[in-house]
């Protein structure tokens, strides 16, 4: 990770850590870059959040100040800006969102031209000239002044591609949406409309500042109620960018990113295209989703957490299925980045191809207890290194042996170490976690 670059793009406090002028710089120094053989062009996408204009328009003006010209998506999901930028010949694609954090944190997520998350080589470049002492990057004068285009259309492509991976009708099933005030507001409940479903959606009115707020896959609680008082097939939430994606089966249950692994991972394996017979997830993944996919016969890697590493064993390997517990699910026959609402879509697909209910292909799975605290520390390399933190760290990992695993790392936005248990029961979790913790709070 780089100084400003974290796991998934720019991201801070709107014009705090993420300054309006920082938005301004990485536009300059993209329209240089990419406009050094040719005129650059490059999309942009936002989602709700009142500061996104605003880092909207500062991108603009670093973008054509260096030549380059702009194709405005305007709210839609991560994942459209980075299905245009691969199938439109972008130059690279800008998406401006903090994704699940609270309305006030903004971020900027840099797109390159395969639809993948930019080279950490070339965020490092922008982290060099946003700390440069002088602009040395010349502005663009006369006709090589870049220019700005609405491009919805953009947009309404990447609905249109969705539609057409839905191999059956939804008719006469009863689907509950949770659109957290967010990007999906513009995408989700048309699509599942003209797909046939019986379509119910909350959190469906943003204004700038209710994104995420007790709503969407970082408070499932408001759609279980949602799904059980309506009596509904399924429900799915996503987060502030839609790239990520909770499912709520018929009886209120959580479906998270480990199961929803799980069914669609069995599933592409009895179709015959789970490549290489392997799901790929994240340090992050329950030990119980291991030990279920290999009683299945399934095998599984395991990568740094961030679906952009998860992406990158994917491409290197040629695997077809991978995500994170959190929701973000890569489908890599249909897109180069997590999205929430195709993830839906497959769920979708599933279940009326087995013609089952999600608590019925979910029978054999069992997900061990597991418990993750946040906490905060004055310097996270410091608080791992220390030496009462990795006795008690040890402690935990000897006392849960083969039935359980603990897990220490760093927050890649946050100065956080997230510590995490997984073991028999939640009290034990519990006891774990707090050993672990109790010596981190004293640093």
């Amino acid at each position: 990770m780089g100084k400003y670059f974290g796991t998934d793009g720019f991201r801070g406090e709107a014009n705090v850590g993420l300054k309006v002028t920082d938005a301004y710089k990485v536009g300059r120094f993209l329209g240089y870059y990419y406009g050094q053989e040719h005129k650059a062009n490059i999309v942009i996408g936002k989602d709700t959040r009142r500061s996104s204009y605003m880092f909207e328009y500062a991108l603009v003006a670093g973008l054509t100040a260096s030549g380059a010209d702009v194709s405005l998506l305007h709210v839609t999901p991560t994942p459209s800006v980075a299905y245009v930028v691969k199938t439109e010949g972008f130059d690279c694609g800008i998406m401006i969102s903090a994704s699940h954090n609270p309305f006030y944190d903004n971020g900027i997520k840099v797109i390159n031209g395969n639809g993948c998350k930019l080279e950490a080589e070339i965020e490092a470049k922008i982290e060099e000239y946003i700390d440069g002492p002088e602009d040395a990057i010349p502005l663009a004068t006369r006709e090589n002044i870049g220019r700005t285009t609405d491009y919805a259309i953009g947009r309404h492509r990447y609905i249109g591609y969705l539609m057409s991976l839905a191999t059956r009708s939804y008719k006469n099933m009863k689907v509950g949406l949770d659109l957290a005030n967010g990007s999906a507001t513009t995408v989700a409940k048309g699509l599942f409309d003209a797909l046939g479903a019986k379509t119910y959606v909350i959190s469906n009115e943003p204004d700038g500042t209710n994104i995420n707020n007790g709503c969407g896959s970082t408070h499932i609680e408001k759609l279980q109620q949602f799904v059980k008082d309506n009596g509904l097939d399924v429900g799915f939430a996503y987060d502030g960018d839609a790239d990520r994606c909770f499912a709520v089966d018929e009886n209120g249950n959580v479906i998270d990113g480990d199961r929803i692994m799980y069914m669609c991972g069995l599933y592409l394996k009895d179709k015959g295209e789970l490549n290489g017979n392997t799901v790929v997830t994240t340090v992050m993944s329950n030990l119980g989703l291991y030990k279920s996919l290999e009683a299945q016969g399934v095998n599984y890697e395991k990568t740094a957490v961030g679906d952009k590493y998860v992406n990158e064993c994917m491409v290197k390997n040629g695997y077809s299925l991978g995500g994170e517990q959190s929701g973000h699910i890569i489908f890599s026959k249909y897109a180069t980045t997590g999205d929430g609402i195709l993830t839906s879509l497959m769920v979708m697909e599933v279940m009326l191809e087995r013609k089952m209910k999600i608590s019925e292909i979910l029978r054999d799975l069992k997900i061990y207890p597991q418990l993750l605290k946040n906490v905060r520390v004055p310097d996270k390399k410091a608080a791992l290194a220390n030496e009462n933190v990795k006795k008690a760290a040890k402690q935990v990992e000897d006392a849960l042996g083969n039935n359980g695993r603990l897990l220490l790392r760093e927050s890649g936005t946050e100065p956080v170490i997230r510590v995490m248990v997984e073991a028999d029961t939640d009290e034990l979790c519990k006891k774990y976690v707090d050993m672990v913790a109790s010596e981190l709070e004293k640093l």
